[in-house]
């Protein structure tokens, strides 16, 4: 049920409470098998039916059941055969890369891109367009034109298609950046899936920028080592998103990890927001202070010294001001590891990330535990990949609730 006074995001559900205790029927106990099944070997393939049987818990009866019924639907593939020490040698189980593929679609102040992602995880086309404050028929005619390209360029079956995701900042047309025009606020009264509904008429899934990539993170990146992480999206503004114990945690109204939110520190334009401080949109304005104006943030990794010298002081600032925020995540959430991704080049974010370990360090004897800072496996176009894996998420992948019936 939806609780409209609290969710001004119509497309998302509220968090819920948690489940009644309810009891399953065999269909959906059936559908959670196979999906954990599935995670399973996608997480730990070449696996054969007996791995399979000791990591899920099933019965080898199941799991032969289960991956005969893989097999036939092409979600997974016969990787060949494994010797043991008697027998028959057993066979090994990857996932399908061309199973299944999904559609992410970003949407920011400052671009719209748009990836095809296989159910390996991995991008197999791309387009992507510098557009400042896109007006929603803009993005219409983008993404009609656009996936349109990309599925004849890469001869991927449409059959395949599992849905598509679109992932944007809340508050897209509230919270207001330098230069936003007043018609941005068109999107106050736009439904994004309505709008795109009728280009491909496959399902839509919708979410924040920063929890789709922490999302994606979690089901196709460092989420196989790290179970528990804060991830910090640097983007246009600044967000963050947080997984705990392999799961993605809401909060009570669906807003957690608003990091971007919080105050810098004093002294920096009279405490103004962290994303401020530490985004995109602030090392432009900098950089164009300065004499140098960038098309695309792919020039940031070719710019000339003087260029160089005002990012540097840009990552001295930013990493100066998320110390007090990422001791409170250490101290309250006590992650495994703080990942960084968004649309900084990789060098870019690895530069910042060891800039604020060594500043955390100084650090380190006060409070229990630092997680290190890294770069997140799968930073590049990180909430246009994560929006492509929320159908994933949602069709193919384990659910928490899934075989809880709701009260």
């Amino acid at each position: 049920m939806r609780h409209e006074s609290r969710n001004p995001y119509p497309w998302r559900r509220d968090a819920q409470p948690g489940p009644e205790l309810a009891g399953t029927n065999l269909a959906r106990a059936g559908d959670h098998n196979q999906r954990v099944t599935l995670h399973a070997i996608r997480v730990n393939g070449p696996v054969t039916r007996h791995e399979l049987s000791e990591q899920t818990g099933l019965t080898p009866a199941a799991i032969a059941n289960i991956t005969a019924r893989l097999l036939k639907n092409r979600l997974i593939l016969d990787a060949g055969r494994r010797r043991g020490q008697r027998g028959q040698p057993a066979s090994k189980f990857v996932v399908n890369p061309d199973g299944g593929f999904s559609i992410g679609l970003n949407v920011d102040r400052d671009h719209v891109t748009l990836v095809i992602v296989d159910f390996a995880g991995r991008a197999r086309a791309r387009s992507s367009r510098e557009i400042a404050f896109a007006q929603p028929v803009t993005l219409r005619e983008f993404f009609r034109r656009s996936v349109g390209h990309l599925l004849a360029k890469s001869a991927i079956d449409r059959a395949r298609l599992v849905g598509i995701g679109i992932a944007f900042p809340d508050d897209i047309a509230r919270a207001h950046l330098p230069d936003q025009p007043q018609e941005y606020a068109a999107w106050s009264n736009v439904r994004v899936d309505d709008l795109l509904r009728d280009v491909l008429g496959i399902p839509i899934f919708i979410e924040n920028d920063a929890a789709a990539a922490a999302i994606g993170e979690m089901q196709f990146g460092a989420g196989h080592k790290f179970r528990t992480f804060f991830y910090l999206l640097v983007t246009a503004a600044l967000g963050g998103g947080l997984v705990i114990d392999g799961h993605y945690f809401r909060g009570a109204t669906g807003r957690s990890g608003e990091i971007g939110l919080l105050r810098g520190p004093a002294g920096v334009g009279e405490r103004a927001q962290l994303q401020k401080i530490v985004s995109l949109s602030n090392l432009c304005r900098m950089l164009a202070v300065g004499g140098h104006r960038i098309a695309s943030p792919a020039g940031l990794a070719r710019l000339e010294p003087g260029a160089r010298a005002i990012v540097t002081r840009w990552i001295d600032e930013s990493s100066a001001a998320m110390v007090e925020p990422l001791l409170a995540v250490n101290c309250l959430i006590n992650p495994e590891a703080i990942l960084i991704g968004g649309r900084l080049p990789g060098g870019l974010i690895d530069q910042l990330a060891a800039a604020l370990n060594r500043r955390l360090a100084d650090h380190a004897g006060q409070i229990p535990a630092v997680a290190p800072v890294q770069r997140a496996q799968l930073a590049d176009d990180a909430p246009a990949v994560g929006a492509a894996i929320l159908a994933f998420n949602a069709r193919l992948l384990p659910l928490r609730d899934a075989l809880w019936k709701p009260g």
